[in-house]
């Protein structure tokens, strides 16, 4: 599984220039697919070859100044529960807080690995300054400035040095799919609903399972590592209203599956929580199925299904092509029609069209509705399109002009290519080359 590196500290200290600072780099490598908003507050970093996902906590505290203290007692606490390392952003020109003793003491108590950045560390006076967070008693202050970059390369090269290494698990044929949702949506129940088996505590209290439970499913033709991430949380300390702490726990399940299954509660409907799980999916390029739970206490007529698929799909734009399945746990409905489309959608994911038939296919529309005229009155011309092999759906159009090809044609074609084979269920990336 991958390292978590959470950022804490009290508001404007410059958390989100630090975190920005931190995945750059590796965001500008990992290209946004369109119309999907940016998650400014997870993100993938690497340094020396040690990549790792880093949160940002601050960008999840919403109140008022004096709900403050305890959003961010609350952060402190769930980075501790959820984090392999802790870094605690200072203010070198305010200089020690109240509020940041407070923190001190919640990750001595804790005994979390933690480091202290000094942050506006921009000349030798701020560094003689930033000498009194050593009271903090967390050990060696690291003196940085976010904006500038001046001393990042230093914290960095520590923090690859206090992350565990990552465990290699036996790489296995075997796909992993990976249930995933807000708290009490029901996805132990789900899990042992498709084992047969009471396999987890089923209880209806939030956060009962302690870790990932991985389950090897192997039955009607189907063979597949079952990952219930009904828990993540060591401990259910944390009060349920941050959106961060489902975010949180489902990180480290999605990025290590191929097709997640998310559970919605078909009472609550898609909520803001759900949409950023999917988003997570969707970022790391996982194939997706929407399962939504609980259908049996709706009350339902003849279209009810239509409606709540439709206003789903409209809250999930533009990535709608996603199969959504409506079960009850309870009454054992449509639970194994969830595992065939997870697994018809691991099978897309896998899809290789090959090169003279997406150009078989796609050229003739491209010629029919070619691109927008480029900046400079030039014609954009399409000479062909391949598919690269690599993990997940990746296809590359030649072009004379590769960057003046507008987004809005770029889902075109995208719409065009899931419209003509299959890929429900998963992301595809489209990029534009010079031939």
């Amino acid at each position: 599984m991958g390292n978590i590196v959470a950022i804490v500290g009290r508001p404007n200290v410059g958390k989100s220039t630090f975190f920005n600072r931190l995945v750059q780099s590796r965001q500008a490598i990992v290209e946004e697919t369109s119309g999907v908003t940016r998650d400014r507050h997870y993100g993938k970093s690497d340094w020396n070859g040690k990549s790792f996902s880093v949160i940002d906590t601050g960008g999840y505290v919403v109140g008022s100044d004096d709900e403050f203290e305890v959003e961010i007692r609350k952060q402190v606490q769930l980075a501790i529960e959820e984090a392999d390392l802790i870094l605690f952003v200072v203010d070198a020109f305010e200089g020690l807080h109240v509020l940041d003793k407070e923190v001190a003491l919640l990750l001595r108590q804790s005994k979390q690995p933690a480091l202290v950045v000094a942050n506006k560390v921009d000349n030798s006076a701020r560094i003689a300054d930033a000498q009194e967070f050593y009271e903090l008693g967390l050990g060696e202050v690291f003196c940085i400035s976010a904006i500038n970059g001046s001393g990042t390369g230093d914290l960095l090269d520590e923090v690859v040095k206090m992350l565990p290494d990552d465990v290699v698990e036996e790489e296995t044929d075997i796909p992993k799919f990976t249930v995933v949702g807000r708290p009490n949506v029901g996805k132990s129940s789900l899990v042992n609903a498709f084992l047969g088996v009471e396999r987890n505590i089923v209880t209806p209290i939030a956060g009962t399972t302690r870790d990932a439970v991985h389950a090897r499913f192997n039955a009607f033709g189907m063979d597949f590592i079952l990952v219930d991430t009904a828990g993540i949380r060591k401990k259910a300390k944390v009060s349920e209203n941050i959106e961060f702490y489902s975010v949180m726990r489902s990180i480290r399940a999605i990025e290590e599956s191929d097709v997640v299954l998310l559970l919605i509660d078909a009472s609550a409907g898609l909520e803001a929580q759900d949409i950023n799980i999917l988003r997570l999916a969707y970022k790391n390029r996982k194939g997706l199925v929407l399962v939504v739970n609980k259908w049996d206490l709706i009350e339902k007529d003849s279209n009810t299904h239509v409606k709540f698929e439709a206003r789903i799909r409209e809250k999930i734009a533009p990535f709608t092509d996603v199969p959504i399945v409506f079960t009850s746990v309870i009454e054992k409905q449509r639970i194994y029609k969830a595992l065939e489309l997870a697994n018809a959608v691991y099978e897309n994911r896998k899809r290789q069209i090959p090169t003279s038939k997406l150009n078989e296919v796609l050229l003739p529309i491209i010629e029919a509705m070619p691109p927008p005229t480029a900046s400079r009155g030039k014609y954009i011309k399409i000479k062909y399109i391949t598919q690269v092999k690599i993990a997940t759906p990746h296809f590359v159009f030649f072009c004379n002009f590769p960057d003046d090809v507008k987004e809005s044609y770029k889902r075109f074609l995208e719409n065009k290519i899931r419209e003509n084979f299959n890929f429900s269920g998963v992301p595809l990336q489209i990029h534009f080359r010079q031939k």
